[in-house]
């Protein structure tokens, strides 16, 4: 066999294995990308749960506490935000906003007995409890497909193969922001003899 075969054939061999390792990559940058949107698809099926039991629970506590019409209002405020977001990193601060609103909402609840006891209450607590673990699941399992996936497409030879395909690192973690870490304040109004 002439020299002249050989580099051909060595040639092809070697177009052969980069061929076969940019598939392999770019597949698994597909596998990657595409569980980081079913991470999110998730995330934002536990949100839109909790985003409809919101009304409920607020028309349970207004019966109790008409009073705090500020409280009610920031919650209406903070769901209608939550529903309109359409991209993660809008639905992610919208979410942020409607976490804090529940905190002062369900700390009005706290200061009536009656409402505590109201069974109604009680159910939508329960469920919006449940929601929220689900949240806080689905939002661990979004961020790890996110890592992931980051992880993998900023990897040499990865790198290469994302830029040549048009794989972008996601950056849309699911982190609390400033208002989420602030704990709410609820004022009450002086108590009537």
């Amino acid at each position: 066999m002439s020299k002249g075969w050989r580099i051909l054939i060595g040639l092809g061999i070697i177009v052969v294995l980069l061929s076969s390792m940019y598939v392999t990559r770019r597949n698994e940058m597909v596998k990657k990308h595409e569980a980081v949107r079913a991470a999110w698809a998730q995330v934002d099926v536990v949100i839109q749960r909790r985003a409809d039991l919101i009304p409920n629970l607020v028309n349970t506590v207004e019966g109790y506490a008409a009073h705090e019409q500020t409280v009610f209002d920031s919650v209406t405020r903070a769901r209608e935000a939550l529903i309109a977001a359409r991209t993660p990193t809008d639905r992610v601060a919208a979410n942020s906003q409607l976490d804090g609103a529940l905190g002062r909402l369900l700390m009005v609840a706290e200061a009536y007995p009656n409402l505590k006891a109201n069974e109604n209450f009680l159910e939508l607590q329960d469920q919006l409890e449940g929601t929220e673990n689900r949240i806080a699941v689905e939002r661990r399992r979004y961020d790890e497909a996110v890592r992931s996936y980051n992880t993998y497409i900023g990897l040499f030879p990865n790198n290469l193969v994302a830029a040549m395909s048009g794989f972008r690192r996601e950056n849309n973690y699911f982190a609390a922001v400033g208002a989420a870490r602030a704990v709410p304040k609820v004022e009450f109004p002086p108590a009537k003899p």
